[in-house]
């Protein structure tokens, strides 16, 4: 240990002539310590709410998905795209098509986006779990072809989980002017039958414009017979995403791109990381605000200390050494104040997890979830970390240089 780290901590725990200076020590401590526990508590509770919505998005999105860069639909025969069904990280290959079509139901109409998939898209998400209704979830029958609708779509068209009449489904022909004489001819119409359930992914998007069917019906209505617009994947257990993603990509080469659930939903992903770091930018200021406490306890200390100043002066210790070793103090102080920050941040939203200590309101089933959701991330608490020493040297690096000149003079 060298002498001036030996000599801060020392003065940290030594008593001083004034009872005063441990008080304000004290107080220098328990600011920090506040205001790095508010940004452990802010960034769980953002980091809760992006595991919210990406858990509710898992029950509709894909693990990966794969589009065409260009054009909006490839060939379901494509070889490239084949050779996903043997790859040794895919486990499920669901083949999607996707289109806007104009439904019409008893006099109302709504533009939808028609969701055509293969049949084994029961094993490749868990959209069983997000249906509503005393039917089953089924997707053609011989001839039938099914329409799973989302459950605010059916609130607009005044439809309950079971319907008797059939949607009628108009999408517009590829390349066709319309027929200002005869409308109709100009779109492609079939029928959707009820399976007598609705899903609910609780996000807008999907809930109020979507409905899920067979992939030959979106063929057929489209007119995309063979071809689709998208491949969802699912991975086998244990396959890290990302490395499989990135895997997938090399692959298949720049033809395609392959996306996560993040990057399928980026835009709704992208506010909340700003949102995040809006937060964090203020809750940082924040804590350059609590650190100049710091200032004032080495500034007292500094006066208490004057004959021990000299002394060292005298022992042939250079002003920056003496700089170094109130600049050290002070850094003892802020990681002081940082540790004891973290633990009771982490305490805190443990208690939050565990007992829901903060509810989202009064009124029971307004919201997603009851309380407020909180998740701690390793590297958010690193992050924390690193910023409050950061912010603490800056605090204090000037500071102490210049009241330890204005003393030594």
């Amino acid at each position: 240990m060298n002498y001036e780290l030996f000599i801060a901590r020392r003065y940290l725990f030594a008593k001083k002539s004034h009872h005063a200076i441990n008080i304000i020590s004290g107080i220098s401590v328990l600011g920090v310590a506040v205001a790095t526990m508010a940004m452990v508590v802010t960034l769980s509770v953002f980091n809760g709410f992006q595991d919210l919505v990406a858990d509710l998005f898992t029950a509709f999105d894909p693990e990966l998905c794969v589009t065409p860069k260009d054009g909006q639909t490839i060939s379901a025969k494509d070889t490239t795209l084949l050779k996903l069904k043997h790859s040794d990280v895919v486990d499920v290959y669901t083949p999607v098509l996707e289109g806007q079509a104009l439904v019409v139901q008893e006099g109302r109409q709504q533009v939808v986006t028609i969701r055509g998939v293969a049949d084994n898209i029961t094993e490749q998400s868990h959209i069983e779990d997000i249906l509503y209704g005393d039917g089953s979830f089924c997707l053609h029958a011989d001839i039938l072809e099914y329409g799973v609708v989302g459950i605010q779509l059916a609130q607009q068209l005044g439809l309950s989980a079971f319907f008797e009449n059939p949607l009628q489904i108009y999408a517009p022909k590829p390349g066709e002017r319309v027929n200002i004489g005869n409308p109709l001819s100009s779109f492609n119409h079939d029928e959707l039958q009820s399976p007598g359930v609705v899903f609910m992914v609780r996000q807008a998007k999907y809930d109020t414009s979507y409905i899920i069917t067979s992939l030959r019906f979106a063929q057929r209505l489209f007119d995309r017979e063979g071809r689709v617009s998208s491949v969802a994947l699912k991975l086998k257990d244990g396959v890290n995403t990302d490395k499989a993603k990135k895997q997938l990509q090399t692959q298949l080469g720049q033809r395609f791109k392959v996306e996560d659930r993040y990057e399928q939903q980026n835009d709704v992903f992208r506010v909340m990381r700003i949102e995040k770091l809006i937060s964090y930018c203020f809750l940082s200021f924040i804590l350059l605000v609590a650190c100049f406490n710091i200032i004032g306890s080495l500034s007292m200390l500094m006066i208490d200390k004057r004959q021990d100043i000299q002394t060292l002066r005298s022992l042939g210790a250079t002003d920056a050494q003496i700089c170094t070793i109130f600049r050290l103090e002070g850094h003892i102080i802020s990681l002081a104040g940082a540790l004891l920050g973290l633990v009771l941040g982490a305490v805190l939203c443990w208690i939050q997890q565990e007992y829901g200590l903060v509810s989202m309101g009064d009124s029971e089933g307004s919201f997603i979830v009851e309380n407020y959701p909180v998740s701690v991330y390793l590297t958010d608490i690193l992050l924390v970390l690193v910023t409050v020493l950061a912010v603490g040297w800056l605090a204090i690096w000037y500071p102490v240089k210049y009241l330890v000149s204005k003393i030594l003079d």
